[in-house]
């Protein structure tokens, strides 16, 4: 029998599972023997009038005025695993399995690698998971708050009550478990945590879940286990061989929410924007798309990018599964999905991330170090071995569970740089001094070399907007090992210069061909995106001088300049027509304009563009290295005109740019081989809403040496305009 002493702490116990104070509740609650022959069983039953053990038919007896219950017996009596009948105040019958007469259910090896951060499926043990133990069905909650004093699961099955069902802290691994038996998939659910500083109470929803409530809610959502019968096994193959440095790359930029809406002006279902989605950048002839995040965001405005689902499609479209469904019919037509993923910062939303566990748990303590001020958001801790995992394992989920074909990280900058966007002693210098967050670095170069390793041909992308080295290298080489980098040097310089008024445009020469000093450096992707059209930047069209049939011409110029410039593409939706107004993302794109010839001469070149392009070695083979690009004449400043070469072995392309609204007639460029050279692309074609001034028809190449090549011809260059010219190599001359 108990001592006084025993009796005393069990009284103690008791109260704190009253209080839902308690750290340790299967200490308490569930089966526990007291002597050889007798156990004793203790369940918390709040809204129970009665209640009793189903195998034994043996009564638990309430303690005292308590909605604790208890029943003491014979051992033999009572199997290892029992269940609970009983009523609720109405007479209801209810009926589940003990929670608390089930051991614990998480390895020592799970748990052992995830606090060596290097357990890179923690979502395979983490988060809501339905399972069987034992042949009992039910779901097993996970987390990480090891400065937790008690957590609870909380959802509609206990009326959000944190006295119900307390979970089990797993030593100090900070990990808490527990299993509750009956719930299943689609059951809403937060965990309550107490935190050990203060007993300060705080409803979370799950960093591991893998879906939530459509937004203003907030709580997550049980999932099924994943069944989806992906039919995409010959992409996968496929993409595992690809040589994707040396093959063409043309991204499509979507934001789901505002590309278009239906009739009602609500979000398309994630099924409905893949059918619509995927025939239009076929069309067009773009390889992927680009999604901004996806993961799941309690704001609308912040595009995706302040989020606190990392494992969750966002629910505003549909369900994971749905999701899963737009991924696999991408890629049955031959489109790759690339998703925007930012481990750089999160929101301070109450029921996420931030305070955890009523500590500085994901982020850091000190706000030099953990908050970006202008954006609002926090930064991750990128020492701790346990957020690296939670983000590596997001990553890798999104690769590995969706059959994603690459994340572009946004803000990169952002992490590699203590000082970014802060004044003189609003930030903490590196160990060595140094303005470098040297935990941030060892983060980004251990993601590329585990989602490369794991997952060959899917690709890392870094958004990285200074000159940090070596970016796209690989890490053994010094690098920090991203596929490719977003040139902003370029994006920047070219919108400067394409901005100005034409007779100004010969001071500013130099803007576009600086980029050749470093195209090669780093694998580019050239970007025209979602920033580049909002927050009063205007859209692309608006952007360009003059009047309209001039800033049309500008626009297919631009378009002419960046295709055949060194460098995968990117560009975002709506650029491709000539949208009007600025993006805003709580509104569909401004389809009308198609009904206008300009507009769908822009759609129309963009097509031709991204063909072009796709279909021709030499703009795309060698877009990373030196061997595929050769100036013609970058000298021309005075009439702005640029020439070059793009090459790929022996074949090659030559591009000829007019950056004045005034025709060249029998302008000479040099060639590196003689023959008969054919247009195949003019963008003041009238085909595209141009003059449809041009070069019909082959031009034969004289022997005349011209701008150190053996041959030439003289076009015309059209008033701003690009014209592309290939060699046709039946009519070639030896």
């Amino acid at each position: 029998m108990p001592t006084v002493q025993n009796k005393d702490k069990i009284t103690t116990d008791l109260q704190r599972i009253l209080d839902a104070t308690h750290h340790d509740p299967f200490a308490v609650l569930g089966r526990h023997p007291i002597s050889k022959t007798q156990t004793i069983v203790r369940v918390f039953l709040p809204r129970a009038s009665a209640a009793h053990i189903v195998e034994n038919s043996a009564p638990l007896q309430r303690i005292g005025n308590t909605d604790l219950f208890q029943w003491q017996g014979d051992t033999t009596q009572l199997p290892s695993r029992y269940s609970i009948n009983w009523l609720d105040s109405d007479g209801n019958p209810h009926v589940s399995y003990d929670p608390y007469c089930f051991e614990p259910q998480l390895s020592e090896y799970d748990l052992h690698l995830f606090g060596e951060g290097k357990h890179w499926h923690a979502y395979s043990f983490l988060g809501a998971k339905v399972v069987k133990v034992a042949d009992v069905s039910g779901v097993l909650f996970a987390t990480w708050a090891p400065n937790a004093e008690r957590i609870s699961i909380v959802g509609d099955f206990n009326h959000w009550d944190g006295r119900c069902h307390p979970m089990r802290a797993r030593g100090g691994s900070g990990i808490w478990e527990l299993f509750i038996p009956g719930l299943t998939a689609d059951t809403l659910y937060k965990f309550e945590i107490r935190s050990n500083r203060g007993g300060q109470i705080l409803l979370k929803t799950d960093p591991y879940g893998r879906s939530f409530e459509v937004r203003p809610g907030t709580a997550s959502i049980v999932t099924h286990q994943n069944q989806y019968n992906w039919q995409d096994s010959c992409w996968i193959k496929q993409r595992t061989e690809c040589d994707w440095l040396h093959a063409p790359l043309s991204i499509y930029e979507v934001h789901l929410g505002s590309w278009q809406l239906d009739e009602h002006g609500n979000f398309l279902n994630y099924k409905e924007l893949a059918i619509r989605l995927v025939d239009y950048v076929k069309k067009l002839g773009f390889t992927h798309i680009e999604l901004l995040p996806i993961t799941e965001h309690p704001f609308d405005g912040s595009w995706g990018y302040q989020t606190i689902g990392y494992y969750a499609p966002t629910s505003r479209f549909g369900t994971p599964d749905d999701f899963r469904f737009f991924v696999d019919h991408c890629h049955a037509n031959g489109i790759g999905v690339l998703l925007d993923w930012a481990p750089g910062h999160f929101p301070k939303d109450a029921a996420g991330l931030a305070q955890f566990d009523g500590s500085a748990l994901y982020e850091h303590e000190d706000p030099r170090l953990g908050e970006h001020k202008d954006w609002g958001t926090l930064i991750f801790n990128y020492g701790r071995n346990e957020v690296r995992n939670f983000l590596f394992s997001s990553a890798i989920y999104w690769l590995e569970e969706f059959h994603i074909d690459g994340l572009r990280v946004d803000a990169v900058a952002s992490m590699l740089y203590l000082d970014y966007s802060r004044d003189a002693g609003e930030w903490v210098p590196n160990k060595y001094g140094g303005r470098e967050n040297i935990e941030a670095i060892h983060f980004v170069r251990q993601l590329n070399e585990v989602t490369h390793d794991l997952h060959p041909g899917t690709m890392i992308m870094a958004e990285e907007s200074t000159s940090w080295p070596m970016v796209s290298r690989p890490i053994y080489l010094g690098g920090l090992g991203f596929s490719m980098k977003w040139n902003m040097g370029w994006m920047n310089d070219t919108l400067q210069y394409i901005s100005k008024d034409p007779i100004h445009r010969h001071y500013h020469h130099d803007k576009l061909t600086f980029s050749l000093l470093y195209a090669f450096t780093e694998n580019f992707i050239l970007p025209f995106s979602h920033d580049e059209v909002v927050h009063g930047k205007g859209s692309m069209i608006n952007k360009m001088p003059g009047d309209e049939w001039q800033r049309f011409a500008n626009l297919r110029l631009l378009y002419c300049y960046m295709f055949t410039h060194p460098g995968k593409k990117l560009l975002f939706m709506g650029c491709e027509f000539g949208q009007g107004n600025e993006w805003n993302h709580s509104k569909a794109l401004d389809w009308y304009v198609l009904d206008y010839p300009l507009h769908q001469g822009i759609q129309q070149l963009i097509g031709d563009l991204n063909k072009t392009y796709c279909t021709t070695p030499a703009l795309h083979r060698l877009d990373f290295e030196n061997q595929g690009f050769e100036w013609i004449d970058c000298n021309d400043a005075a009439q702005s005109v640029l020439i070059y070469l793009r090459r790929s072995g022996a074949d090659f392309i030559i591009t000829a740019l007019n950056f004045t609204p005034l025709p060249r007639h029998n302008y000479r460029i040099g060639l590196p081989a003689a023959g008969i050279y054919h247009e195949i692309i003019n963008t003041d074609s009238e085909y595209y809403g141009g003059s449809n001034m041009g070069n019909s028809g082959g031009i034969h190449s004289e022997n005349i040496p011209w701008m150190g090549h053996p041959h030439s011809i003289e076009i015309t260059l059209p008033p701003l305009a690009g014209v592309v010219m290939q060699l046709n190599h039946k009519e070639r001359q030896q």
